[in-house]
């Protein structure tokens, strides 16, 4: 097995990712089923250099990988969904294998505060519900404040932020081994700090969903 074939296999899968359609419902699960086929040919060509002079090493790992990759698409769509029928959260895609999800920053502190109010331990205990159905997935807890005070307080209170949401997501069931919990400070705004809406909105946790394997 050569460079030659590993190339070969990995632009069939990128230009069969290319053919799906925008308007495909299973757009996710397609790609990432490519996408496995890419890794898996790959992976197959390592494992069976010394003994597979023709190539069979690269079809194994590619069919083998575009079976895991299309179960993880699949199941990180249905995990989308679920989380989108929550209120108060707002779900993005950004990768086959990654949903991020922001809370509404109403829901979770009051100003200078990590304690969370009563209706965002009702917002976290629906979304850790979701994150006990899909224990194959890592999860990093994102902690954010606005510019209200110094540099150094806006870091420790977006910490105590990221802990806050990552210690009740455990306390609901979820597995600590999954949970990553880390603050940015002020230094990610989402909307300008001049005006209360815009250091409202900055005053968030956002949790970076990410399929194992």
């Amino acid at each position: 097995m050569n460079n030659k074939t590993i190339t070969i296999v990995a632009i069939v899968s990128i230009f069969a990712m290319s053919c799906i359609s925008s308007e495909d419902p299973n757009k996710r699960t397609k790609q990432g089923a490519a996408v496995g086929a890419a890794a898996g040919a790959v992976l197959g060509t390592i494992v069976g250099h010394q003994n597979d002079e023709k190539g069979e090493g690269a079809v194994i790992g590619a069919a083998a990988g575009a079976g895991v990759g299309a179960l993880i698409g699949r199941r990180m769509d249905r995990q989308q969904q679920e989380l989108e029928k929550l209120e108060g959260v707002e779900v993005t895609r950004t990768a086959d294998d990654q949903i991020d999800i922001a809370i509404n920053n109403e829901i979770l502190f009051d100003v200078d505060s990590a304690q969370l109010r009563p209706r965002a331990r009702t917002t976290l205990e629906e979304i850790a519900g979701v994150f006990r159905e899909y224990p194959d997935t890592n999860l990093r807890v994102e902690g954010h404040a606005d510019s209200t005070g110094s540099d150094a307080h806006n870091q420790r209170l977006s910490d105590r932020r990221a802990e806050s949401v990552s210690n009740y997501l455990e306390l609901k069931g979820v597995s600590s081994a999954r949970v990553d919990a880390i603050g940015f400070g002020e230094g990610e705004p989402r909307a300008s700090n001049s005006t209360e809406e815009g250091r409202q909105l900055n005053r968030r946790v956002e949790i970076r969903i990410k399929a194992q394997g």
